[in-house]
């Protein structure tokens, strides 16, 4: 990130004044005629193979054309958009961009991209933009149009290539090659197969100024639990879908190692790997880092997943020094690699935006982009509106009864059950298909009543955009967590817990023996304790066994609340679906559109009962 104060400077002058004229280029999905964008306005930095499309019509039925999915292209190369339409320098700028997560008015936006993008061009650059996955999912315009709309956007701003991150599945297989047949624009991946057959190309070459430049793609193999597990099965629950997921990484590093040597075959004079692996001891032995040591030919491994900016260089498998770029998410950076013929790639870094206000709303940019951003955020709240569901009884937040001083409802669902609560608990035991479900109450926003059901009143249930996580936990971290949760009953807590495939009592005679430090983590629970009887289904809970417990992020991996019970908890799905959507996909589907009279009772199905053993 050197030199990012003073580029960025520069960059804020360019971009408020400079304008921004209609593209003359057009995305490459066909393979045909295009590749990157060309545009105007102004700003310099400071210093392969099988089929294009490759995805089957039936695919997402488990059961894809491997003939059509694995044979080769006549030709793998397509050349970027018509140079002759303005005067070129003789080089090229690869802009990337990865975990965009639907933040497409957030950071720089993509009217910024945009901006930038036509800036490179009109000094001379012929640009090519690339994405490293997560970009469909995250905000109500991925939940709500099952990522199409940006999609949409992705076309408009002419991306030349991407390749899919984990969260790109989860509306499902189906959806998401629908989507990827909705693209302007190939994905490619060396280590995404069904039934051992690549669903893509396993890399693109694009000639740009006199250069073959070849970018491979290779998606986490823990895609497959940090995504819905069952989307990568076929209807026996056999999984058809793979990436090259083993113990030791070994099958991973020969796909890329394949992939690459390929592209260098057919005479690509650059490499670059566009990577969703991540950083860190969580990601081995799938992270960056270990695919980079274990290959060579690589000339620059642009990467994604673990929402890092790191800029690192590190040697391959064959000593030479190869840099990885990681630019965040939800647009805070932009990543640039500058390629010069004759003397390959001369340097890779970030543009990073610190502000919390967006570029487009700072800059107040106004581009062909803008308006179509804008026109997706209006489409999105025209379909709050819509209907997506009914209930036959009221979902409630509050108790039906009691009433404050002000003669408002008193809030119930921080320190009792209720059937909202459990309606949410139970979405997540059956979208995590695990063994409980836990709902903190202060993730429980708002009643829904008798009646229609809108996107909108779901989306106020649940409106912070957390995501369902599950894990393998004991008897006693369950118990340990049910007990910080319950240390403030009869008060109000945001941290006391709705559950299902669960009951238990909590005597509030006994004082809470939970302990704290000075950020509010729990410690320790010391003396006796206030929750009792505590049951999985019909049985007591076994301190000693090992159960599934599906929640959201916040609470088993975040010491949300805080609660630290789920230290060291095996995490077995990872971050597979945003909330929200969890709870529209369990009424839609599991229950048909229609909450019936199993959720009557405003008080629950007496799942959580409170005792006072003084009295």
């Amino acid at each position: 990130m050197k030199r990012s104060r003073g580029f960025l400077f520069t960059l804020l002058l360019m971009l408020l004044l400079t304008g921004c004229q209609q593209t003359a280029g057009s995305g490459n999905g066909s393979g045909a005629d295009t590749g990157a964008s060309v545009s105007e306005a102004g700003i310099v930095p400071d210093a392969g193979e099988g089929a294009d499309e490759g995805v089957p019509d039936d695919a997402g039925e488990g059961a894809a054309d491997k003939k059509e999915a694995a044979s080769p292209a006549a030709d793998d190369t397509a050349p970027l958009a018509d140079e002759k339409t303005q005067e070129k320098n003789g080089e090229i700028m690869v802009l990337f961009t990865s975990d965009v997560h639907c933040g497409i008015d957030q950071g720089f936006g993509y009217a910024g991209l945009a901006q930038i993008r036509d800036s490179y061009e009109a000094q001379g650059y012929t640009t090519i933009l690339v994405d490293n996955g997560d970009a469909v999912q995250g905000e109500l315009i991925g939940t709500l149009t099952h990522g199409e709309a940006v999609i949409e956007l992705m076309n408009d701003l002419h991306y030349d290539l991407a390749i899919p991150g984990n969260h790109e599945f989860d509306y499902g297989m189906e959806q998401f090659l629908n989507l990827t047949r909705m693209a302007e624009f190939p994905y490619v991946s060396c280590n995404f197969n069904n039934e051992d057959q690549l669903v893509f190309s396993p890399y693109k070459i694009l000639e740009a100024c006199g250069m073959k430049i070849a970018f491979v793609g290779v998606t986490t193999p823990k895609t497959i639990t940090s995504s819905t597990p069952a989307y990568f099965q076929d209807y026996q629950g056999e999984f058809v879908y793979d990436f090259r997921q083993d113990e030791d990484g070994t099958a991973l590093y020969e796909a890329v190692q394949k992939a690459v040597d390929g592209a260098r075959a057919e005479g690509a004079d650059v490499i670059y790997v566009l990577g969703h692996m991540g950083m860190g001891e969580d990601f081995s032995p799938w992270s960056y880092s270990d695919v980079i040591s274990h290959t060579s030919g690589v000339d620059a491994f642009l990467d994604g997943h673990s929402h890092d900016t790191e800029q690192v260089v590190m040697k391959d498998k064959d000593g030479k020094e190869i840099p990885r770029s990681a630019v965040g998410q939800k647009l805070n950076a932009i990543g640039y690699s500058h390629i010069v013929p004759g003397k390959g790639i001369v340097e890779t870094d970030i543009l990073s935006w610190p502000n919390k206000t967006a570029a487009p709303e700072l800059l107040q940019i106004d581009n062909r982009l803008s308006d179509h951003v804008a026109a997706a955020k209006a489409r999105i709240e025209a379909q709050l509106t819509e209907v997506v569901a009914r209930t036959d009884v009221d979902l409630t937040i509050s108790d039906p009864v009691e009433k404050n001083e002000k003669g408002d409802p008193v809030r119930m669902v921080r320190r009792a059950e209720t059937n909202l609560g459990d309606l949410c608990a139970d979405a997540y035991r059956e979208q995590g298909g695990a063994d409980i479900g836990l709902i903190n109450g202060g993730g429980i926003r708002q009643s829904i009543k008798k009646g229609d059901i809108t996107y909108g009143d779901i989306v106020s249930v649940h409106p912070f955009g957390n995501e369902l996580c599950v894990v393998e936990a004991t008897g006693q971290q369950i118990l340990d967590a049910l007990e910080w949760g319950v240390r403030k009953i009869p008060e109000e807590t945001g941290g006391f817990l709705q559950v299902s495939g669960l009951s238990y009592e909590i005597d509030v005679s006994v004082p809470s023996g939970c302990e704290s430090d000075r950020n509010g983590m729990c410690t320790g629970i010391r003396g006796e304790r206030r929750v009792r009887n505590v049951k999985v289904g019909e049985e007591a809970i076994d301190p000693d066994k090992v159960y599934t417990v599906a929640s959201i992020k916040y609470i088993l991996l975040s010491h949300g609340d805080g609660n630290t019970a789920f230290d060291g908890a095996k995490l077995v799905q990872d971050c597979i679906k945003l909330d929200n959507q969890m709870l529209i996909d369990y009424i839609t589907q599991t229950l048909g559109g229609t909450i019936g009279d199993a959720y009557a009772d405003p008080y629950g199905d007496g799942r959580i009962t409170i005792i006072d053993d003084a009295k």
